[in-house]
């Protein structure tokens, strides 16, 4: 008898811990997210990321949650010539922990899977030059990700159709950082390189 309740014991503790982490099953709490985090791992199929993922370093971002639900994205993202700091808003679509973005093109951005606390990861498309493409992103709330959710993010990619030359850890960097975000010009944007720009 106590083993079967230690079983169902543990299989409760299972489903809660998929209800918590697949967002899909329910609404976000949106303060959980709210914050400065580390984008510390990317997968893309775009061809400009796959030649220039080797120059691309952790970038940072802050969430702040608008009174009507819409997200101020703050970013700081390191490229070759310099810091580039600039702001988005995205605005929730109707789906699920799904926002969208029409600064500087169409973009649309999805919630995936999130412990609440320590990661989150987003999926993200883009429309430009008559192509979707498509990017997964690790954010974490520090650069040193546990071995366990990096072994997640690869999984999630790999099931997103992402190969494993499409995938990356970005190397720790601490000269590009969100102290003081500021919104960048449209022809500062336009030297980021398409892999480099944020999709959230």
């Amino acid at each position: 008898m106590r083993t079967m309740e230690l079983s169902l014991g543990l299989v409760l503790l299972c489903l809660l811990r998929v209800q918590a982490g697949d967002t899909a099953t329910g609404e976000l709490d949106e303060s959980k997210i709210a914050g400065t985090w580390y984008i510390t791992a990317m997968a893309s199929d775009s061809e400009a990321y796959l030649q220039k993922k080797d120059q691309l370093k952790m970038a940072m971002a802050n969430i702040e949650v608008l009174g009507d639900g819409d997200l101020k994205v703050s970013f700081a993202i390191p490229t070759p010539e310099r810091c580039m700091k600039f702001e988005s808003i995205y605005k929730p679509t109707g789906r699920p922990n799904e926002y969208c973005s029409t600064d500087r093109g169409n973009k649309t951005v999805q919630l995936v899977d999130t412990d609440g606390s320590s990661y989150m990861i987003v999926f993200a498309t883009r429309e430009k030059d008559k192509k979707t493409l498509h990017m997964l992103r690790l954010y974490s709330r520090s650069q040193w990700v546990r071995p366990e959710i990096e072994s997640l993010f690869k999984r999630l990619a790999e099931k997103k159709g992402f190969t494993k030359e499409t995938i990356w850890m970005l190397p720790r960097q601490e000269e590009c950082r969100l102290d003081k975000p500021q919104k960048a010009q449209t022809g500062l944007w336009m030297l980021l390189p398409t892999s480099a720009r944020p999709m959230l």
